[in-house]
């Protein structure tokens, strides 16, 4: 991969550096908050080269996979510095979108430094237990401390972190948070400290986020008035002092226990509803993985696992997480040996030893989410393999992808079988994935499928309209993909009425995840694609209302798709909606000659090709 050019085509197809206005990465994936997300051409995007896949969430997500980094620092090269992006206007997005964009801001970058300290301390167990260190030499004991570094001084990590996402100063941050876990601060509450004659809570801070959370989240609000009303001649000193000393009080009294209490009771109700379901919620959790995953929604879980390794272990997320991991590992292995396409074959097996040590979207976008047996194997053999380390209650001692690499993270001193355990929910999640994908994606012969084809031919299909407009040639169509045919032929028409009719019977097989595209099937086996406008993806699903969902049966003249046809024009994209059959190779096609066209009018016939081949 030429990490420049992928950078560089990247950072154009996104809205350029101007529209970036914060930027980060995780395992696999590009992080952008964006100004406008209108702005992104996800399908430019998705063919650039090195991209595995884009998802529009709070964030636009670049999937790149295990060279993430290398890319990274080449779009960081052309960025450079955000900070005149950061205070221009967002479109307004949904309070559910700007929840997560924030988690995930925050957190994302503290797992690196929590996961090397957890490796490490769970390296020094292993080399202890096979008697290559002995514990309580000082070298152990000082190497072991620095494994805990990044969970004792979380809060400082978290006071960073929030203020990077907050873009205010992040030392002063630091110092405001910094004050709750001074040693001489802690012993003075121990021992009963007063404020203002109010009674200071003693609460160990350390290993804890949500305090420092919300003392950052004030911190913002009093730097920034300070700021604004500030004489710039001593806004150097008096800003960070006055912030300090209205935020530190604060964080004490209120704020500081208010956060306690909330991190205690998140990892409480995680627990409570752990024990309610039993230890099959781990595998319900792991089965549902692979959707998470992809919608990124996995970020979600990342505070209720950092609280919880505050208190050393985790049984629940991590678990899950190991049983998913292989799971794509097994199904992917599976599919690579039945496929016969040899690009496939290549993509699967490279996804397959990713997945096996813990980097699962490789796997999940180019082989799990395309084949739905695959899927299916994956959520079987997750389900399985997480209903079994459920059962024996698995414990993660440190915080990272559960992968065949990282397994020392399971390693006990107090549960000596857990290692063992851990190794057989891998066994059974790769075992169980395996054979249901290896059975599942087995290729049906050629010859077969062909007779098949041919006991399935009917009489020719009437094509209905779609929608009521004004029909035009399909190659007259402003978008080269179509124009040239190449996703098949049809027909277009530019439309009076915001409202998509199925023109034949038929079963809804696909609906993107922006809502302007659908496909169905007919019922003598023609592949349909519906688009509704040019670069209409860009909407993100505004002014799209699907009418159905995937597998529904529908007959023509059903509601499909309402559409605000007004809105979308409005908003500066042609409406022109198009229909093809993607598998022309199997079918021929007449299409009318027609001007303005309603729903009962017949504008193309559709009829299967009959020949064997062969002569």
């Amino acid at each position: 991969m030429d990490y420049k050019q992928t950078a560089s085509e990247v950072l154009k197809n996104v809205g350029g550096k101007e529209n970036v206005s914060h930027f980060e990465h995780c395992s696999t994936r590009l992080r952008f908050s964006l100004v406008d997300s209108s702005k992104v051409n996800v399908e430019k995007l998705e063919q650039v080269p090195g991209v595995i896949a884009v998802k529009m969430t709070g964030q636009c997500q670049v999937v790149i996979g295990n060279e993430v980094v290398e890319v990274f620092d080449e779009v960081m090269k052309l960025i450079g510095t955000l900070e005149g992006n950061a205070s221009k206007p967002k479109e307004k997005q949904k309070i559910g979108s700007v929840i997560l964009d924030f988690i995930v801001g925050i957190f994302q970058p503290l797992v690196p430094a929590i996961a090397g300290g957890g490796i490490l301390k769970s390296m020094l167990l292993l080399l202890s237990v096979l008697g290559v260190m002995d514990s309580s030499s000082q070298s152990y004991q000082i190497l072991n401390m620095i494994g805990d570094a990044p969970l004792y001084f979380l809060p400082l990590l978290v006071a960073v972190t929030t203020a990077n996402k907050l873009k205010v100063n992040s030392l002063v941050a630091l110092a405001a948070v910094g004050v709750l876990i001074l040693p001489n601060m802690s012993a003075m509450m121990g021992e009963g400290a007063q404020l203002f004659g109010l009674q200071i809570e003693n609460i160990p801070y350390t290993y804890q986020v949500f305090p420092a959370i919300l003392t950052i989240l004030l911190y913002a609000q009093v730097e920034k008035l300070f700021t604004k009303i500030s004489p710039k001649a001593i806004r150097i000193f008096f800003v960070p002092m006055m912030s300090l000393l209205i935020t530190v009080p604060l964080a004490l009294l209120f704020l500081g226990p208010l956060g306690y209490n909330m991190g205690q009771g998140f990892a409480s109700f995680i627990i409570t509803v752990f024990e309610s379901v039993g230890w099959i919620a781990v595998g319900l959790l792991a089965a549902v993985l692979p959707l998470m995953v992809a919608t990124g929604m996995h970020k979600a879980m990342l505070p209720y696992a950092i609280t919880a390794m505050g208190s050393g272990k985790e049984l629940l997320y991590l678990p899950a997480s190991l049983a998913h991991n292989i799971s794509e590992s097994g199904a992917c292995f599976a599919f690579a040996l039945r496929t016969k396409d040899k690009r496939l074959k290549s993509t699967a097996i490279s996804a397959g030893i990713s997945a096996l040590f813990g980097i699962t979207e490789p796997a999940l976008y180019g082989v799990t989410l395309q084949n739905k047996k695959v899927l299916s194997s994956v959520m079987v053999g997750s389900l399985v393999g997480g209903t079994f380390v459920g059962f024996v209650g698995l414990q993660a001692f440190v915080l990272v992808g559960p992968g065949l690499a990282s397994l020392t993270m399971f390693i006990s001193e107090d549960l000596p079988r857990n290692i063992m355990y851990a190794i057989m929910g891998l066994v059974i999640s790769f075992s169980v994935s395996f054979i249901t994908s290896f059975f599942l994606s087995k290729e049906k012969d050629a010859a077969k499928d062909q007779q098949e084809f041919i006991h399935a031919v009917h009489a020719e299909k009437e094509f209905k309209s779609p929608v009521i407009g004004q029909m035009v040639a399909l190659s007259d169509v402003d978008d080269d993909v179509f124009s040239s045919k190449v996703m098949g032929d049809g027909i277009a028409i530019i439309p009076s009425k915001g409202e998509l009719y199925a023109p034949v019977d038929g079963r809804i097989e696909m609906i993107f995840d922006t809502n302007h595209a659908m496909g169905m099937k007919t019922t003598n086996g023609a592949e349909l694609l519906f688009h509704v406008g040019i670069d209409t993806v860009q909407l993100g699903g505004k002014y799209f209302e699907p009418q159905v969902k995937v597998g529904d049966k529908v007959k023509a003249g059903d509601l499909l798709l309402r559409f605000d046809l007004e809105k979308i024009m409005a908003a500066g994209f042609d409406p022109v909606t198009i229909a093809v059959v993607t598998n022309q190779d199997k079918y021929s096609l007449k299409v009318a000659n027609l001007q303005q066209v309603q729903h009962e009018d017949t504008l193309m016939l559709i009829s299967a090709i009959a020949e064997a081949g062969g002569g």
